[in-house]
């Protein structure tokens, strides 16, 4: 059972960043998909989820608007687009898969905002 990130960086105020979470050793089209974040000193907070059975998507106030979760069941990968990124935006990134009885996390991929 494995979850990988990539996709993280260095990027400019303004620009933008996809993130990919490759799954491997479960099923992943009945996994229900989310996105953390933890910056430095703090707490891993959720940013984002889609749920296996409808598609339906949930965002966190801070990235409504600039940030999309999105999946394709094919190829086992979750995806964060993130758009107008800011300095506040900076932290590692986690995905995390849910299913009956049982959660897993990747390893976390770094995403920094700076000039």
């Amino acid at each position: 059972v494995q979850l990988v990130e990539s996709g993280g960086g260095l990027v400019q105020p303004g620009g933008s960043l996809r993130l990919s979470c490759v799954a491997s050793g479960f099923t992943f089209s009945s996994a229900n998909m989310g996105w953390y974040g933890q910056a430095v000193g703090k707490e891993r907070e959720w940013v984002a989820n889609m749920y296996s059975t409808t598609g339906n998507t949930n965002y966190a106030d801070s990235v409504k608007g600039r940030f999309t979760i999105s999946r394709d069941n094919a190829k086992k990968t979750a995806y964060l687009q993130m758009n107008s990124l800011n300095p506040d935006d900076t932290a590692v990134y986690y995905c995390r898969a849910t299913t009956v009885g049982s959660i897993k996390w990747g390893q976390g991929t770094q995403v920094t905002v700076s000039s």
